[in-house]
């Protein structure tokens, strides 16, 4: 036993405490290794056959989440992985011993059942208790249902409690997973190879954005926790993998939001002998893949309800493609915009409703109008094409406008999906975007990067989607919080 002292923080606490002390005392250890199940939930009341009732013989596990004391019988029902199912325990089936122990259970118990299936009169599917075993004691009460888990701050720190009272986030945390689960094998269909790339990466490179830092003792050496998986799943292509993907956790240490969080997944995805366009028609086909194979649904259709605005996004309908430059002439009612000085850019932006630093530069101001003014206005599939070429240095630059990259920028339900490239492939014009971005920090160049593209890349499209913004999308959830299972907060007191 541990020397570790036990704070008793409520009285429903020093009863299960005294319970355990009780078991102990008479040999039996409560934390069992093991016990053998033969189905999940779903699947047992899936093997009933009407009319054969206590025929099919099932062990099953989980925790117990609601008891009904009838006397000499109880009715309970158990939680797993896939949902619940109820048991059926009676004592003259299991033994006046054996149900003595069984109504000492608590809400919050794991426990191992095996019996028969059979309906009751309700046509609910019941396992009809023949034994079972306590194999894990709760010490802790569950939190009231309704009431016990409100706080958000609770709901993020103890998530484990929250899958387990809220159906709703056990519902959208396991949905996230077979979105993941769906994402992986769409891709493997079209022969795209799955790789793994560094967390920890000498040059932060692939993204404008502020990395974490860390310090490798062996080595001697600062890195950086990657904020893109890009550079290296380039330098992939130019080794002949001429289709790869990579889902992986990506840290950016910037700021929080309901959209925004420093640690998240994104996937990836570079094909070579591609195009944005090419990663166009492979969006479009793998989010009405997802739509279809996953979230189905209940019409039928190919629509979700957008959670913020109750618009119904359509994803069997037409997705609009509209140039950067045209939006930002619509939002601000000039068709000179891009002619103008800073000063009246500015102003422009002022007059919008805008705040605007005077240090920015000109696409600087222009891009926090197109994401304050129009960006939350794009609720059904929309490609913005044709960016500043400013905004990414990794891209082919356009060849009827020099000003702009082949890029596109898939924006739903109001917020940046999926971003998508051209991806450049001339290392001299490579280094040159790297520098004028890098100005005096040259030493952010990834050189190594540069000295694989010289080896020669084949003409690529290249797609980043955001895992954790889909599944916002996908589930109807009000904040990236919602589907990551534990988000970073501050620690606890």
């Amino acid at each position: 036993m541990s020397d570790i002292p036990i704070e008793i923080t409520h009285d429903q606490h020093a009863v299960r405490r005294q319970k355990l002390a009780d078991m102990r005392a008479g040999g039996f250890d409560p934390f069992r290794a093991h016990f053998a199940t033969t189905h999940f939930s779903n699947d047992a009341i899936k093997s009933q056959v009407d009319g054969q009732d206590n025929t099919v013989v099932v062990a099953v596990a989980g925790r117990l989440v609601i008891i009904r004391d009838m006397g000499k019988s109880q009715f309970v029902k158990i939680l797993d992985q896939q949902g619940q199912i109820q048991l059926y325990v009676k004592k003259d089936v299991v033994g006046d011993d054996a149900y003595a122990a069984f109504k000492k259970l608590d809400i919050g118990d794991i426990i191992g059942a095996k019996g028969t299936l059979f309906k009751t009169k309700t046509g609910e599917v019941t396992v009809r208790v023949e034994s079972s075993t306590l194999v894990a004691k709760a010490l802790r009460p569950l939190p009231e249902k309704w009431h016990g888990l409100s706080d958000p701050e609770t709901i993020y720190r103890q998530r484990y409690l929250d899958v387990i009272i809220n159906a709703e986030s056990r519902a959208r945390l396991m949905l996230r997973s077979r979105l993941v689960s769906h994402i992986r094998r769409f891709l493997e269909e079209r022969s795209f190879l799955e790789v793994e790339t560094p967390v920890l990466e000498s040059t932060a490179g692939g993204a404008a954005a502020r990395p974490f830092v860390t310090h490798h003792n062996a080595l001697d050496v600062d890195f950086f926790l990657r904020i893109a998986t890009e550079l290296r799943l380039k330098r992939m292509l130019v080794g002949g993998f001429d289709r790869v993907f990579e889902i992986g956790r990506i840290f950016r240490n910037e700021g929080v939001s309901r959209r925004h969080n420093p640690e998240f997944t994104m996937l990836e995805v570079y094909q070579a002998y591609s195009d944005y366009r090419g990663m166009m028609t492979l969006i479009r086909d793998l989010l009405i893949s997802l739509i279809r194979e996953v979230v189905r649904p209940a019409d039928g259709s190919l629509k979700i309800k957008h959670a913020a605005s109750g618009v119904d996004i359509d994803f069997g309908g037409e997705w609009r493609e509209v140039r950067y430059k045209d939006l930002i002439r619509e939002a601000t009612g000039d068709g000179d915009w891009f002619t103008r000085s800073k000063a009246e850019k500015i102003a422009g932006a002022e007059k919008l409703g805008l705040g605007v630093n005077p240090s920015w530069e000109e696409f600087e101001i222009t891009n926090e109008i197109f994401s304050k003014k129009i960006e939350p206005t794009l609720i059904q599939p929309t490609f913005v094409t044709h960016l500043p070429k400013e905004l990414c240095p990794l891209a082919k630059i356009t060849l009827d406008d020099p000003t702009t990259i082949d890029v596109f920028e898939l924006t739903i339900g109001g917020m940046e999906v999926a971003p998508a490239y051209s991806e450049q492939n001339d290392p001299d014009v490579q280094r040159a975007m790297f520098e004028a971005q890098a100005g005096e920090e040259k030493h952010t160049i990834d050189h190594d990067f540069l000295l694989a593209l010289e080896h020669g890349m084949p003409p690529a499209g290249g797609m980043g989607v955001g895992i954790d913004r889909l599944c916002i999308l996908l589930t109807g959830a009000e904040s990236i919080r919602d589907v990551i299972l534990f988000p970073q907060l501050r620690p606890g007191s």
